[in-house]
This record gives C-alpha cells, structure tokens and sequence, in this order.
C-alpha cells in the first residue's frame, strides 16, 4: 500500500495533469466554434451552386456530361474502381472519433472490388498502411485547419482521376456533428453526380420552365460549377470533421477531468487516513511515554523515603 509521501506525489502529478486537460478543454470548445462559423459562412456559396446546377440540368435534361450519371438508381450497373477519400484527425486523445471513421471505411472496402484509399488525415494513413490496403502514397493531406485552397487541390486530382476514366466512383467518408455531443460517420458519393437526385420534385412541376441561353455552352459551365462543387463538397466535409474531431476531444477531456477530481478525492481521503492515524500514533506515543515515566517515579519514591527513615 502507498505510503503518504507517494500519495502526495500522486495527487501533485494528477492537479498537473487536470490543468493539461483543462487547457485542451478550452482549446477545442473554441476550436469547434470557429469551425461552425467557418461551415455557417460557406453554406449560401454551397447552396447557390446546387440551385445553379438544378438550373442547367432542367433547362437541358437530355444533356450528357462526363461528371453526371443519367441514368436510373434502380438501373446501375456494377462499379469496380472506387476511390475512398476517407477524413480522420492527425492525432489522438478524441474518443472515439478515429476509430469509428476507419471501421466504417472498412465496412466499404469489404464490398468493394476494386479500390483505392485517398487518405486525409495521418491517423487514418497509419492504419491503412499498417494494414497493407492500397493507400495512395502520393496523395498526403492534413485534416487540420481545412481551407479552400488545400480541398481546390483534392478536387483537382480527384476530378483527373475520374476524368482519365481511372476510375468508376468516388466516395467520400467523413464525421458529421448532428449537435454539441453527438456526431455520425457519413458517406456520400462525390462522383459522377446523379442528375436524378438534382432533378427530383423538379419535373413533376406542370410550369415549362423558360428558355435559358447559357455561354459560351451548357457544358463548359456545367463543368464549371461541378468543379466548384466538388471543391465545396471537399471543404465543407473537411469542416465538419475537424469540428466533430473537436466536440469529442472536448468531451474525451471533459471525461479525463472529471476522472481526476474522482481521482484526487479518492487520494485526499486516503491521505488523510494516513495523517490522522500517524497523529494518533504520536499522541499515543507521548502518552505512553507520560504513563512510562509516571511508573519510573513511581518506583523511585519508596527508596528515597527508606533512605530517609
């Protein structure tokens, strides 16, 4: 059993530690406002490119497009090639944030024929690697601090691949914040776009919507806004990962905190069990030693009085 010295040196190193996951604690709480502002500020940009493009497939339905499937979701072919964009933090110490990312990329790469692992984040990278899957090793991307420009750079490499036809399908797995506490790992498919989906209670709408003249042609522009869109698609992912990598670093931390006060009362109570049963011990050595002289003076009083007669 710890002796009281040991059990001071516990609860000094547990307070420093509380002040470490205290300090994280406030770090990421501000971390994940920042990051809802940054998503709350792109979300009209977002949403204006989606209205443009249901505007473009709806004055041009039979247009075909590289980046659009036309055809039926209950009509689709078997896709072999897939690209996984798959987004985890860069480090640890978030709960379960990591974990439940990369066991839902798993869950995809088990049906998936023919694939490839576009990793952002190093700790999904790691993973990946050390598992032996087939990880992109030129594609290196951190998941801190997302900007328009580093997702602009995904979406263009991406958009090469899926244009060189290397590819059938793009996915993209990543964590979004339901609220403060709760969060989900979401898969959505980048590429090709599905006209139906923009289209959808569309062309139901008895009014022909009016003709549109779009230059220099309806392709190049479509082309256009999918570029951004995918851009967009990249950042906004980015966003919600990082503020979903935050909220549950806030909460691991929270945890650890509340761990430790448990902690230190749990010491502080043992520590003064120590110091009152060692103040017990010394009172009653005192008064063993008192009643021990009491008896030596005792003894001594008779032979004086002997002497004396």
């Amino acid at each position: 059993m710890a002796n009281a010295h040991e059990i001071l040196g516990r609860i000094k190193s547990i307070r420093d530690t509380m002040k470490i996951t205290k300090a994280m604690y406030m770090v990421s709480s501000m971390k994940v406002q920042k990051a809802k502002r940054k998503l709350e500020e792109t979300l009209p940009y977002f949403n204006s490119l989606q209205e443009q493009i249901t505007d473009v497939l709806l004055h041009f339905p039979e247009m075909t497009h590289l980046f659009f499937d036309n055809r039926p979701e209950d009509n689709l072919e078997v896709v072999k090639r897939r690209i996984y964009v798959v987004i985890t933090g860069d480090k640890g110490m978030a709960g379960p944030y990591n974990l439940n990312v990369i066991k839902e990329a798993r869950k995809r790469f088990e049906t998936a024929e023919d694939y490839q692992i576009y990793a952002v984040g190093e700790t999904g990278r790691h993973v990946f690697l050390a598992e032996k899957l087939p990880v992109n090793r030129d594609f290196r991307m951190s998941s801190n601090n997302p900007s328009v420009h580093r997702a602009r750079l995904m979406a263009e490499i991406l958009l090469e691949r899926y244009r060189a036809e290397e590819v059938d399908e793009i996915y993209i797995i990543y964590t979004r914040m339901r609220n403060s506490i709760a969060s989900t790992v979401h898969v959505e498919q980048l590429l090709p776009f599905r006209t139906s989906r923009y289209l959808r209670g569309q062309m139901n709408n008895d009014a022909a919507a009016p003709e549109m003249e779009i230059h220099p042609s309806p392709e190049l522009v479509l082309e256009t806004l999918v570029r951004n869109t995918v851009t967009g698609l990249l950042y906004g992912a980015m966003v919600e990962s990082q503020a979903s990598e935050e909220s549950a670093r806030m909460m691991s931390m929270k945890t650890a905190t509340d761990n430790a006060d448990a902690m230190l009362a749990e010491l502080s109570r043992q520590y003064n069990q120590f110091r009152q049963a060692a103040i017990t011990q010394e009172i009653n050595e005192v008064v063993g030693g008192a009643r021990a002289l009491r008896k030596k003076k005792n003894k001594k009083r008779p032979a004086k009085v002997a002497e004396e007669t």
